[in-house]
């Protein structure tokens, strides 16, 4: 039975030859046959490798991921979902009819999507991504360190990455030249609110103006939808993230601090940030000699434990980080 060929005709037939086909194999066949209009005639049969099509079959069956929805958990708050995977049975079908003898199958996967995302959890804080998710972001939140920016911006360059900047608006206007160097560079650029502020002890109106303000400039001058809101210090409660929510911002905290501000040895934060980093960890800098020096050997670190580093938005996508070539 080994290689066998079955030339099926494309109608309701669910045997040829004495031989069953499987419920999902004649599935397949079916769609040909649906595909090619349901004619009969010998010129529209096609040729069915039930072999090929079960082996592709089965490894479809062992492969399959479920998606993960997004949810509320009770310490991290809002948690994103994680898309599930499956093989496309069809295009790797398709595919591995024309691969050389000898050649393995070349497997087509595709993205199941969770039911559930983070727009559907309202107005919650986030504070990490999927940990089912092998990535991680930098949170570089700016509102002074000049001198350290275009160093970091140089090894990011050199080590391939791409990351979150969140901006103080302040500083924005101030800085707008290299503001916009930073998105030249390829990296998300953000809100860090306008004057630094401990959103918690302000007044409604007045953490509304710190947003917005800074939500208005980012697009004036950088043209800049922004997505994101980081409060300063980490200091913000409901009120905070509901004036975010209904400007179309979701707030955003960190997992892990490389408390660079207290100026620590870059060996240290290095070694910290190498031992404590997890799957989904958003991990907070600033531009600081301490997390200049060590930016490099925080990459190495991270790389190390088989995790990619990528911007807060793909941190907290449920897009699924998918097998290489599909």
């Amino acid at each position: 039975m080994k290689g066998l060929k079955v030339a099926v005709l494309l109608v309701g037939i669910a045997s040829v030859s004495g031989i069953t086909i499987l419920t999902g194999s004649w599935d397949y066949v079916h769609q040909l046959s649906e595909a090619s209009g349901g004619a009969a005639t010998g010129q529209q049969a096609a040729s069915i490798d039930l072999e090929l099509l079960s082996e592709i079959e089965t490894e479809a069956a062992r492969t399959k991921v479920e998606p993960i929805d997004a949810r509320v958990d009770s310490v991290w708050k809002a948690m994103p979902g994680y898309n599930g995977q499956e093989i496309n049975i069809d295009e790797t079908y398709k595919r591995a009819l024309k691969r050389k003898p000898g050649d393995p199958i070349p497997y087509v996967y595709q993205q199941i999507p969770a039911k559930i995302t983070l727009e559907d959890l309202g107005e919650q804080p986030i504070y990490r991504g999927n940990p089912n998710k092998p990535m991680v972001s930098f949170m570089i939140n700016v509102a002074w360190g000049n001198e350290f920016i275009e160093p970091m911006l140089k090894v990011l360059d050199e080590e391939k990455i791409k990351t979150t900047f969140f901006l103080d608006g302040s500083w924005l206007k101030k800085n707008p030249e290299l503001a916009a160097e930073i998105l030249k560079r390829g990296h998300e650029v953000e809100n860090h609110a306008y004057s630094h502020p401990n959103m918690s002890q302000l007044s409604r109106a007045r953490a509304e103006l710190e947003i917005s303000k800074t939500q208005d400039l980012l697009k004036e001058s950088l043209g800049i939808t922004n997505k994101w809101f980081a409060p300063p210090s980490g200091d913000f409660n409901q009120q905070t993230v509901s004036i975010a929510h209904a400007r179309g911002l979701k707030t955003v905290l960190w997992t892990l601090d490389t408390v660079d501000w207290r100026n620590p040895a870059p060996e240290a934060v290095v070694q910290k940030i190498s031992k404590k980093v997890e799957p989904g960890f958003l991990i907070l800098m600033h531009p600081t000699a301490s997390s200049s020096q060590a930016l490099r050997g925080m990459i190495q670190g991270v790389r190390a434990k088989g995790l990619h580093i990528g911007t807060v938005s793909e941190t907290l996508s449920p897009e699924r980080i998918m097998p290489y070539g599909s």
